[in-house]
């Protein structure tokens, strides 16, 4: 099976056919359908993945992952391929993947928004933050520095300029390296730096900072916490107003079987969790200490570390950010949902402490030399280029250099993909295998006089998550709890009880603490038990369905004898 590698970045037309490729081979396994269209009105696939021999995908708890909301975030997409190999790949082989997709789907978007992925992988790539709908829509021609691919080699570095009041000076010991100038300095040969591009407007004197022509983030655009664009920029003129933001919300929301979920991006190597803009405090404890569990998992398959937004992965101390995925999921569904940063530079360079926001913003000049050094090392040079002079058409001469974004900061580069992305799949089959799962453990028929029938029906929660998934949803009552249904033949009668009952909620294992000491208990909270009495003729059929919105549904049948 060779369907895809794991060494570059396909653009939407290659992707495309790898996706329906996976379809045709394995039929059993895969389908694919479009939930919507993008801005530029290219298909936002979805693969739901599942043994279809083994019931509809709809009737088995599910685990959501999407990737690339963000135009430049491109790993995100492998990560979901890999995923999806390592799946049909195993089915059959690995006793956990077979039982994985016996029991469970997957509903996989690889691509959420095409069109900026399609600029960031363009010959002459460009950078836009997520959408390339124009937004505000009624802004300005750009005038300021607009950043591009200016010298047309398909990279986008850096520029320095000569100014003698410039922040910047040549490092004394590393000559391709920038440090800050000294506060109190003076008479020394200093320049300004600006990502690559063109300044419309450009006076001679000052140089501006355009604002982007494409101001949306679409991950700012989820109805949790939405905010309008003077509260936090990018946002949108109201929850899920892009159509990639809506397909997801459509689909995720009809779908009430997917019970936890995860959103792929990059870069920090991070494994994110909710709340993006309150305290802990505000979680109810289980649920905190379940995203904490499920969260330590994914750190010890992947190595990356697990935390909170609101406590360790701030822009400001005084920012926060909403109308992510990951806390819609959470406050408005009752999900556990999850964002993943793919890719840490700095840890392959061997800065292993470094922090997430905060290195932007403060490190060591040692940091920069290792980075350099992993870059002429590990990315045979192609990571940080040497300045070399550059006409540039608007400033005159400049020189172009320093780090390739997009080629080592955003993704890993093509030669490190493979061993990046594949940390993640076995995290997300784990955290399937997790979900509640509803079975039977008893279906009785048991005469009680001549045409009189006693049925037993004993349902249990087989999963490690309780059928509710949070006590978030408990509180919102996001989900109804089991419901046990009687199918009688004609001609049969109900004595005693209802043909549809409810079970209520079952518990799972979660909660429970890591020993058995000091008086320890364990009711069976994770049964329900359904009695009915019948009237019916011996050698017929009686059919039970047991089903639960995200637990999934169970059918059996019984024969009177």
């Amino acid at each position: 099976m060779t369907i895809v590698t794991f060494d570059h970045y396909p653009r939407f037309a290659e992707l495309t056919d790898i996706l329906h490729e996976f379809a045709k081979e394995f039929p059993k396994l895969v389908s694919i359908e479009c939930i919507g269209h993008s801005h530029e009105r290219r298909e936002i696939w979805l693969l739901t993945v599942t043994n279809s021999e083994t019931g509809p995908a709809g009737e088995k708890p599910a685990f959501w992952a999407d990737a690339s909301i963000h135009a430049t975030e491109l790993a995100p997409t492998i990560a979901i391929l890999h995923l999806l190999h390592t799946l049909v790949a195993g089915y059959g082989i690995d006793p956990e993947i077979t039982r994985c997709l016996d029991t469970r789907a997957f509903y996989l978007v690889p691509r959420v928004n095409p069109d900026g992925a399609e600029l960031a992988l363009a010959d002459s790539p460009r950078i836009v933050r997520s959408s390339t709908r124009a937004y505000p829509p009624d802004a300005e021609t750009p005038h300021g520095h607009v950043g591009g691919d200016v010298d047309g080699d398909g990279h986008l570095r850096l520029m320095r300029m000569r100014d003698p009041n410039g922040p910047w000076k040549v490092c004394p010991e590393e000559s391709r390296l920038l440090v800050r100038r000294d506060p109190v300095e003076v008479g020394g040969e200093y320049y300004r730096v600006f990502p690559e591009g063109r300044v419309h407007g450009y006076d001679g004197v000052t140089i501006g900072l355009a604002p982007p022509r494409e101001g949306l983030d679409l991950n700012r655009n989820f109805p949790a916490q939405w905010r309008l664009e003077h509260e936090q920029k990018g946002a949108g003129p109201y929850p899920g107003s892009e159509p990639e933001v809506a397909a997801l919300i459509r689909f995720v929301a009809s779908h009430p079987n997917i019970c936890a979920g995860v959103a792929f991006h990059t870069q920090s190597g991070v494994i994110l969790r909710p709340f993006s803009h309150q305290s802990d405090e505000a979680f109810p404890a289980e649920d905190l200490w379940t995203y904490q569990k499920l969260g330590a998992k994914g750190t010890e398959l992947t190595g990356y570390p697990a935390i909170s937004v609101y406590h360790e992965f701030r822009y400001h101390p005084k920012e926060v950010i909403t109308g992510a995925f990951d806390d819609w999921a959470y406050n408005h569904l009752g999900i556990f949902g999850w964002t993943v940063e793919i890719w840490n530079p700095q840890r392959q360079a061997g800065i292993p402490e470094m922090k997430y926001i905060e290195w932007y913003r403060e490190h060591s000049i040692e940091d920069d030399r290792k980075m350099l050094a992993w870059s002429d090392d590990a990315l045979q040079g192609k990571g940080y280029q040497d300045w070399v002079p550059f006409d540039h058409p608007d400033l005159g001469p400049v020189e172009i250099g320093g780090w390739d974004s997009l080629y080592a900061f955003g993704n890993p580069p093509p030669h490190l993909l493979e061993a990046e992305i594949s940390r993640f799949s076995g995290w997300l089959i784990w955290h399937a295998l997790v979900l509640p799962r509803l079975e039977f453990l008893e279906a009785t028929a048991v005469a009680e006089a001549p045409g009189t029938w006693r049925i037993r029906v004993v349902v249990q929660n087989t999963g490690w998550l309780p059928t509710l998934v949070t006590k978030r949803a408990r509180d919102i009552k996001a989900v109804r709890g089991v419901r046990c249904e009687l199918d009688l033949p004609e001609g049969a009668r109900l004595v005693s009880g209802k043909r549809q009952e409810d079970a209520g909620q079952l518990e799972g294992r979660a909660y429970k603490s890591s020993a058995p000491t000091r008086r320890p208990a364990d009711p069976t909270d994770d049964r329900a038990k359904v009695d009915w009495v019948i009237v019916g003729t011996a050698g017929e059929t009686i059919g039970i369905t047991a089903s639960h919105p995200r637990a999934g549904t169970v059918r059996t049948s019984l024969i009177l004898a």
